[in-house]
């Protein structure tokens, strides 16, 4: 996946710049050798994104310019030294289902009680038990070609899988699709099916060469929405879902809703605004925010990190 979507991202860049060349590097992470831990389990800051981080702001001759990230993994908060250069890729922002290979199930209402759903995501499972807590989630790891691999072996239990529809568009494998899902019975995470650059502070040359090819109305969204998950105090493992919308005139609409784990509890809200600078953005997400925290949402979260800090 990280290298289809940093291919995506110097296809783009070659098309303004065709006398350059931009040149992939690949580096597997620490978190990929404990497959069996759920992702929050690390805390709010990815594993991979610190080490990738490393690389950036390495003086070495294996330093990167650019990282080439799915926005929904990159933490609100970067360190001083780097920057989100640009935003574009948006793709199919839904969640979807697929269903073990040979099973004749084509959605989750669908299935029977006890089928076991597999994901990673606390988002994901919290959406879940509000709406079908009839099934059983599991955890499961790995990119995405490795969890089907996983989901088609009767051996490891899993009925179906829900993952990023984007992921799976990209690397051709939207025929595995069997349901998406959408407002307002499920909503997807901030920054999903959208990718992020980030570079390092006052590298001039390299934000030049992002500008030409950032996308200025998603950029307003992903502003507003990493804006509000901030002001939540909330990294990428807190279970808020976004539902986004900005029209031609930069009408932006969000509805959010945090949920608690076991899906029994949830604080929504919606917010429509025209919003056309990252500053107007910025103070919108800070105002849904306040606007979730006004309906219980900073209680849900405490339960939460009540939680995290008891685990093993």
């Amino acid at each position: 996946m990280a290298v289809a979507q940093s291919e995506m991202v110097a296809a783009s860049l070659s098309e303004h710049f065709p006398d350059y060349e931009f040149e992939i590097v690949t580096k597997t992470s620490l978190a990929d050798n404990f497959q069996d831990k759920p992702l929050y389990a690390f805390g709010g800051k990815p594993v991979w994104t610190s080490e990738l981080e490393e690389l950036l702001g390495s003086t070495e001759v294996d330093s990167v310019d650019m990282i080439v990230h799915s926005l929904k993994d990159v933490p609100t908060t970067l360190p001083k030294e780097f920057k989100i250069g640009a935003v574009l890729g948006k793709s199919d922002r839904r969640d979807a289902l697929v269903v073990r290979s040979g099973l004749p199930y084509k959605s989750l209402s669908e299935l029977p009680p006890d089928s076991v759903i597999g994901t990673s995501s606390i988002r994901r499972t919290a959406q879940l038990r509000r709406r079908f807590p009839h099934l059983q989630i599991k955890v499961i790891r790995g990119n995405d070609n490795t969890r089907l691999a996983k989901l088609d072996d009767p051996d490891q239990g899993y009925t179906g899988l829900v993952l990023a529809a984007a992921g799976l568009l990209r690397l051709d494998l939207g025929d595995r699709i069997t349901e998406y899902f959408s407002f307002p019975h499920f909503l997807y995470a901030v920054g999903q099916g959208v990718l992020g650059v980030e570079i390092r502070k006052g590298d001039e040359f390299a934000q030049s060469l992002l500008d030409k090819v950032r996308d200025i109305p998603t950029t307003l969204v992903c502003t507003a929405e990493r804006s509000l998950m901030r002001k939540l105090e909330g990294g990428c493992s807190i279970p808020l879902g976004v539902e986004s919308f900005i029209s031609p005139d930069y009408v932006l609409t969000i509805e959010a809703c945090i949920t608690s784990i076991d899906g029994k509890e949830a604080a929504t809200g919606r917010l429509t605004r025209t919003v056309t600078t990252e500053e107007e953005a910025e103070m919108f997400g800070q105002d849904i925010a306040r606007s979730l925290l006004s309906q219980g949402a900073g209680t849900i979260l405490e339960k939460i990190n009540i939680n995290k800090l008891s685990q093993p």
